[in-house]
């Protein structure tokens, strides 16, 4: 058996390496690029592309997705992306009209709120009248659409890349398990509401296609179509719900901090929690859509008389990546 010399194997360990570092940067070059706007489809995204996919969210925690604009360095994101996946119904319009115009050609701009709902099922409501033309986007919170939104993130990978086809569907399957204990969890907890209880007044609407699907009833938003505070008048007519339906508690964002709910809360007598989250992802260990879902219905629950035990066993953990 011959023995090789220092010289030879420090050259054989020296290609070994190049040809390990070239299949990677291979691999890197070959995943497909995604572009992708609010946090929680940005989530989803990740949960069911896995390593094969690079994904980029364009739209930063805590911002306000209705009033974001693009920044310069967004364009280049935009014109590299192999997929862009955003909500739509008009939530993100200006990202919407960049992308149209920097993006290449071949580039599909997957709008899923569009894809899941027909235009019959577009809710309008007091943030989002239908004479201003732009239906609730926040699709994504009844968890049922949300699953169909997953379905459509599938498929649509599946397109781009079919080479990595199982995974993509591995990853949905599972991920669609996670979403269907949370839908179950949810119908739980809002099971151990007080029916009387089971409204919701909310700082901005975002639970227009949360409430139907789970037995609650939005009677009011107090921010007006503008994204501005509301008037005197506005206020007023809140406060005159909220004494006539004996709704126990009133929810804002943390986020999005309002003196007038807090006025509001005082004047009728009911306790104020700001906590809730439409589009922010929560601090690991539950930094995720479904932990996002999770920790708003374990707060709904308990502010409204009912049980959050339910939520204690939800899954709130990522797959995938």
């Amino acid at each position: 058996m011959k023995i090789l010399t220092n010289g030879a194997a420090m050259l054989l360990c020296a290609l070994a390496l190049f040809f390990h570092h070239s299949l990677l940067a291979a691999d890197g070059r070959a995943k497909p690029n995604v572009v992708t706007t609010v946090s929680p489809i940005t989530n989803m995204v990740r949960n069911i592309g896995g390593v094969h996919i690079k994904v980029t969210g364009i739209v930063p925690d805590g911002v306000d997705s209705h009033t974001f604009e693009p920044i310069p360095s967004d364009i280049k994101t935009l014109q590299a992306a192999d997929l862009i996946v955003m909500n739509g119904l008009d939530l993100e319009l200006p990202t919407l009209k960049l992308a149209q115009k920097v993006k290449k050609a071949a580039t599909p701009v997957l709008q899923l709120g569009n894809r899941a709902l027909k235009e019959e099922d577009w809710r309008y409501d007091f943030s989002f009248p239908r004479e201003h033309g732009h239906p609730n986007p926040h699709v994504w919170l009844d968890i049922e659409l949300g699953m169909r939104y997953a379905e459509i993130i599938r498929d649509e990978l599946t397109a781009l890349d079919p080479a990595n086809q199982a995974d993509y569907r591995a990853n949905a399957a599972a991920y669609l398990g996670k979403l269907q204990e949370l839908d179950r969890a949810i119908f739980a907890c809002v099971g151990t509401i007080p029916e009387e209880n089971r409204k919701l007044v909310t700082y901005h609407d975002s639970f227009a296609y949360f409430a139907p699907r789970y037995g609650m009833t939005v009677i009011a938003a107090v921010q007006p179509a503008d994204f501005a505070e509301p008037g005197p008048r506005e206020v007023m007519n809140i406060i005159k719900q909220i004494r006539e339906t004996g709704v126990p508690a009133i929810f804002g964002s943390e986020v999005f901090p309002s003196k007038v709910m807090e006025q509001i809360a005082r004047e009728a007598n009911v306790k104020f929690v700001d906590q809730l989250s439409d589009d922010e992802l929560p601090a690991p260990p539950h930094h995720s859509f479904i932990g996002m879902m999770a920790g708003n219905v374990a707060i709904m629950t308990e502010a409204l008389g009912g049980n959050p035990d339910c939520m204690a066993k939800v899954d709130t953990g990522n797959i995938g990546f």
